[in-house]
């Protein structure tokens, strides 16, 4: 997929010029780590007080990725794959940079990016739109809440896991992430108690991770978050997704659910626990009829467990099983469909304070036989991951 550069060549030109009017530059403390109060939403390379005016900000993530199932010559990881996607070459997964303004009563994001993560998870925009990683405008419609509207382009406030691999806990992402929205488009309003202890969103979007609405599909779609802190070490979280990603004449409502546990993120040992479930309707074919009753349904468990060695490194296991058996998410033309679990390790190193290393095995174990190999398909898959990124 050919990546457009002439746009963020642009605008990247127009925030260097801006530089002399930055108030404050702030860099994230390595290691990284999912933090207890936000969701995948407000996951950035900065963190920018109402008050801090113009910020600029960037990050980039350079990768090698080996897989030692796949044939030598293949370039790809497997399909459901949309993160650390080459084979056996150095690349960079994801790029940006990144200018905000926060006042007391308006903010806004705008962030340039390129990247293999950008060419394949934005491969069904219009090409303008793929370099565009956030782009979106808020008011404070309160000026004793804290309640924000916001319209545009915005990561997904759906999961635990971001684009940005330095803040997640393993450095590839899990099944569920990877077929689960990155970004999203459309209006959101999010209410904050004044407590710190509740966060309330609902959003009208265009689609199931699309900025333009999937032709056929009049939409719009909804979503939903209610997130509760009760404490810095636990964070509870429920996102649904209602709408559909089928062109209206197949009459395929989806219903999908989110929920997760994050539980001691800043401490020496922190798990996360996570469970993606959701159902689209079964289609509409020939003589308008239905397939069958019911829905198809696809669900995925994930265990995500972290151990600090270090003031400057990090130990991470994860567990995670997807079935998909229908093929709704992840079209597999085999009998059982997609049914995979996923065993990954990881170690990270923080080698300076905004730059962080990091190294993971991986191995997939399929009820079908489903990755590619020199004789054939196989049950398993193998990998080995390194990265390094820097945030400024």
């Amino acid at each position: 997929m050919k990546t457009v550069f002439t746009t963020s060549t642009f605008v990247v030109g127009v925030i260097t010029a801006s530089m002399a009017q930055i108030k404050d530059t702030i860099t994230t403390s390595a290691p990284t780590q999912v933090r207890s109060d936000v969701s995948r939403s407000d996951v950035s390379a900065t963190t920018i007080s109402h008050s801090s005016g113009l910020t600029i900000s960037g990050y980039i993530e350079a990768y090698y990725s080996h897989d030692f199932t796949a044939p030598k010559t293949a370039q790809e990881r497997p399909g459901f794959l949309y993160n650390h996607k080459r084979n056996r070459e150095v690349n960079i997964n994801l790029a940006f940079i990144k200018a905000a303004y926060a006042g007391e009563r308006v903010r806004g994001n705008l962030a340039i990016q390129v990247g293999t993560y950008a060419q394949y998870n934005y491969a069904a925009e219009q090409g303008l739109v793929k370099n565009i990683f956030e782009a979106n405008a808020g008011v404070k419609l309160s000026k004793k809440k804290d309640l924000w509207l916001d319209a545009g382009i915005f990561s997904s406030h759906i999961g635990f896991e971001s684009a940005i691999s330095k803040d997640c806990w393993t450095l590839t992402r899990s099944i569920l992430a990877e077929n689960s929205p990155y970004y999203l488009s459309g209006a959101k309003l999010t209410y904050n108690t004044a407590n710190g202890k509740w966060t309330l969103l609902g959003s009208v979007l265009n689609g199931w991770q699309r900025v333009a609405k999937l032709p056929g599909y009049s939409g719009p779609s909804v979503s939903t978050q209610v997130q509760y802190r009760p404490s810095s070490k636990v964070t509870l979280n429920w996102s649904t997704f209602i709408g559909s990603d089928r062109p209206d004449s197949l009459k395929q409502g989806r219903f999908f659910n989110n929920f997760y546990a994050i539980i001691n993120p800043t401490g020496k040992f922190g798990v996360i626990l996570g469970f993606d479930i959701g159902a689209d309707r079964k289609p509409i074919v020939s003589g308008n009829r239905r397939v069958g009753n019911g829905s198809y349904v696809w669900y995925s468990p994930v265990v995500i467990a972290r151990l600090a060695t270090s003031d400057k490194s990090y130990l991470a296991g994860r567990i995670e099983y997807y079935s998909d058996k229908n093929g709704v998410i992840i079209a597999t033309g085999t009998a059982n469909g997609f049914q995979t679990f996923g065993y990954s390790l990881n170690y990270d190193y923080a080698i300076l304070p905004n730059a962080l290393f990091r190294i993971e095995g991986k191995v997939y174990n399929s009820k079908d036989a489903i990755f590619e190999t020199n004789n054939g398909l196989s049950k398993t898959n193998t990998s080995l991951t390194t990265s390094l990124a820097i945030s400024f």
